[in-house]
């Protein structure tokens, strides 16, 4: 439990017994009979009760939200994907930010654990293990050590983004693949089940990497299904129709997300098109990964932490 959430806490308790002295004052009528009081001590009520919401509100999305780890389960159907290969299970991992608050060794352990459980075909990882610019005090080589318990009959598969590249993109490849999680940047492996077979694109991430989209899936056979995986949702318009589809991360489905409002802020060109969830356009999808830490602010508001388990069927 960290000092500034006790002080949090402390506060939250100190303005509900304020809101408790107020209502204990209110002119609410006891029986028949009873004197009503003057109205404006039920304004007092009102008044008390906005700081408490407020205070809630804020502990909600500084310190509980953030540490949550919810598993969502997700079903595209893709009309060109081939029936054998109908119920492949992808386990969608992205933006840990190892180092930030409340992503240390014990929750990367249970993130391994709850991916390990859902027992995907197929893990791959987004990018943007590192936090900050070049600040970062985790290491690639620890907490590599504890991804590598990550296990798929597929394999587990990364690419990495623009936070790995300010940090040390070439470090952070080592210490990937020395423990068994697999780069693609710019490159592209075939899958193989008992049933068939597809092709697996990594795209280099938008912000920090040459775009080389035609060349890489160019490399791949004609009329081959392919899934490609990048960091950056906003390449999507610039992929190919033959990719089927597109995995992606980066946008924290913007971290904030108020009713009716939507995201506060965006860490996409596009504005909420690509923020999250699926999209489908030009005759090829996208899924968006909201991810799990947090970037520049710790804070989460109805965006919590996220596994997803995509499935994948023929139509």
């Amino acid at each position: 439990m960290s000092t500034s959430f006790v002080i949090a806490l402390g506060i939250f308790l100190g303005l509900l017994l304020f809101l408790y002295q107020q209502v204990r004052k209110a002119s609410w009528p006891i029986g028949i009979g009873a004197p009503l009081r003057k109205p404006k001590s039920k304004w007092r009520v009102v008044f008390a009760a906005i700081p408490v919401v407020v205070a809630m509100l804020l502990i909600w999305a500084f310190f509980i939200e953030p540490n949550r780890l919810v598993v969502r389960q997700e079903t595209i159907q893709i009309g060109e994907w081939p029936r054998e290969l109908s119920g492949i299970r992808i386990a969608v991992i992205a933006d840990i930010h190892v180092g930030s608050r409340f992503i240390d060794d014990d929750k990367l352990r249970l993130i391994v654990r709850r991916t390990n459980e859902l027992q995907p075909s197929l893990i791959v990882i987004l990018g943007d293990y590192m936090t900050g610019r070049g600040r970062n005090t985790y290491p690639p080589e620890k907490f590599a050590l504890i991804l590598k318990d990550l296990n798929a009959p597929l394999g587990v598969y990364s690419v990495l983004g623009n936070h790995d590249w300010w940090f040390d993109g070439n470090r952070v490849t080592e210490a990937l693949e020395a423990n068994g999680i697999r780069v693609l940047d710019d490159e592209s492996t075939e899958l193989k089940l008992q049933t068939g077979s597809f092709w697996l694109a990594g795209l280099a991430d938008l912000w920090t990497r040459p775009q080389r989209i035609e060349q890489t899936i160019a490399q791949i056979p004609q009329g081959r299904p392919i899934i490609a995986i990048t960091h950056n949702p906003d390449i999507f318009p610039s992929v190919p129709p033959r990719v089927q589809l597109l995995l992606a991360g980066h946008t924290h489905g913007g971290q904030v997300r108020f009713p009716l409002i939507g995201t506060v802020v965006q860490a996409s060109d596009y504005g909420e098109r690509y923020v999250r969830g699926h999209v489908f356009e030009q005759n090829h999808h996208l899924f968006v990964t909201t991810g799990i830490g947090t970037s520049i602010v710790p804070v989460r508001f109805s965006v919590p932490p996220e596994i997803v388990m995509l499935t994948i069927e023929s139509q």
